[in-house]
């Protein structure tokens, strides 16, 4: 033979062929899954991020995070009091159509009952009416505590009313029927901010 081994080494030249490759084998795919501590390789140094907008805070780097936003302010709703159905619905398309919750009673007496359950943003009111007509109404509003502070316009058809009207403090607005839909609302959404909601 060309190449002849003692014999003391004969016995473990077939466990050495076999265990050498799988050492090798073993070696590789520890490698290639990341264990790199279990064989002693250094790992590959990772790969930089790529740029893009990142706020720093200490030494991580985070994306940026959007901001909350901004909460409409919260408003109280309308009260709509008009004993013609006609009216109010057409006050309440105006008022609705625009973003506002709104409320409608058919006389003074309906609006006071509403008025002591709810907290109203602006008060609008016909003057002429069964029962209890707009003059009782703002008299009754402006006299109580819980709504003195509630803005009040009136709407009326008749010259005369409106000419009543300017006896009575503390009205924010007289409208003739039939009133401009822009110049109404520009009132409405003027007074709703006045009155802010109570919160418990």
């Amino acid at each position: 033979m060309p190449f002849d081994l003692p014999e003391t080494l004969q016995p473990f030249l077939l466990p050495l062929l076999i265990v050498v490759p799988l050492a090798i084998v073993i070696i590789i795919i520890t490698v290639r899954r990341g264990d790199y501590r279990d064989v002693g390789v250094a790992p590959p140094a990772p790969r930089p991020l790529p740029p893009g907008p990142a706020v720093r805070t200490g030494t991580a780097a985070q994306a940026p995070i959007p901001a909350a936003p901004k909460a409409a302010p919260e408003r109280l709703p309308l009260l709509v009091v008009d004993d013609s159905a006609v009216v109010r619905a057409k006050l309440l398309k105006l008022f609705s159509e625009a973003g506002h919750e709104v409320v409608a009673a058919r006389d003074g007496v309906e609006a006071m009952e509403l008025l002591g359950q709810t907290r109203f943003g602006v008060l609008i009111t016909d003057l002429e009416m069964p029962n209890m007509d707009g003059f009782q109404l703002i008299k009754a509003v402006q006299g109580a505590m819980e709504t003195e502070d509630l803005p009040i316009i009136a709407i009326s058809g008749h010259e005369e009313l409106h000419a009543r009207l300017h006896q009575i403090q503390g009205l924010y607005g007289m409208f003739h029927k039939p009133w401009n839909d822009r110049e109404l609302l520009k009132r409405v959404e003027a007074l709703a901010q006045l009155r802010a909601p109570v919160h418990s």
